[in-house]
């Protein structure tokens, strides 16, 4: 039971998953992409600092022992000349406690010269994690650099993506169905064609029907009465036959007419 609720749960993740991807806006989602590109770079400088950090408090306690201990070393120097004077003197008292003190300077130095040796080396281990925090902040601000420049170049081909597809689906849609209710561009040019083409055919049958040339031969009669008509109006009017009437005209005056 338990292994088939694991496996439902992993189906309907990947489902989502591959729904959500689908209608995700690719360019939010590379704005968010970027956004956790710079989270990241600021909480990769944030441990490199605290890295640098430690190293730099670790320089700081090395530094400090040094000094304690040239100090510690040159008061047992101090103290071990202070017994010998007090021994040459013949004054054991002081003698007795300058050397005390020597002795107590010189377990002071021995407990620093311990301090010291294990600061050299947890200061060569965090220089060297220092060193390699500076490069990782580096490499990273590198890529990041390189990711931003990248930004710009997705987003002029996303928009060339969008307008492409657009394109096609225009194009598609002169030769692909696009409802039940819609013709496509082919389909009314095919109608366009045939009803064009039953029309002229019509046309030619009405031409060469016997309805079209008795209509032919009505017109021609009707042009010979014309004709003759006209000829009868001509000879009233005792023009030639034939020629066709002048048409009249009225003089233009000349430049001595318009001056009287």
């Amino acid at each position: 039971m338990f292994k088939l609720m694991n496996r439902w749960w992993k189906y309907m993740t990947a489902k989502l998953t591959g729904s959500f991807n689908e209608m995700a806006d690719p360019k939010v989602q590379l704005e968010q992409a970027i956004q956790e590109a710079n989270d990241q770079h600021r909480r990769l400088k944030e441990q490199a600092a605290n890295v640098i950090a430690n190293q730099k408090q670790t320089e700081i306690r090395l530094n400090r022992a040094m000094e304690e201990y040239e100090k510690v070393a040159g008061n047992a120097k101090q103290a071990v000349l202070m017994a010998d004077d007090a021994q040459k003197k013949g004054d054991a008292t002081k003698m007795t406690e300058y050397t005390s003190a020597a002795e107590s300077f010189a377990n002071r130095m021995i407990a620093l010269e311990h301090e010291v040796e294990d600061l050299k080396s947890l200061h060569l281990q965090s220089s060297q994690a220092a060193d390699q925090a500076k490069a990782a902040v580096n490499q990273n601000s590198t890529m990041l650099q390189r990711k931003l420049a990248e930004r710009q170049q997705l987003l002029s081909q996303l928009d060339q993506a969008k307008m492409q597809e657009q394109l096609n689906k225009a194009m598609s849609s002169l030769s692909e169905t696009v409802g039940d209710d819609v013709p496509t561009f082919d389909e009314v040019r095919e109608k366009v064609e045939s009803r064009y083409a039953k029309a002229k055919g019509m046309s030619e049958l009405q031409g060469a029907s016997v309805e079209g040339r008795m209509l032919e031969v009505e017109q021609a009669s009707m042009n010979v009465e014309a004709q003759s008509r006209l000829s009868e109006i001509r000879a009233q009017l005792g023009l030639e036959a034939g020629a066709p009437a002048a048409p009249s005209t009225v003089e233009a005056p000349t430049d001595g007419d318009t001056a009287s």
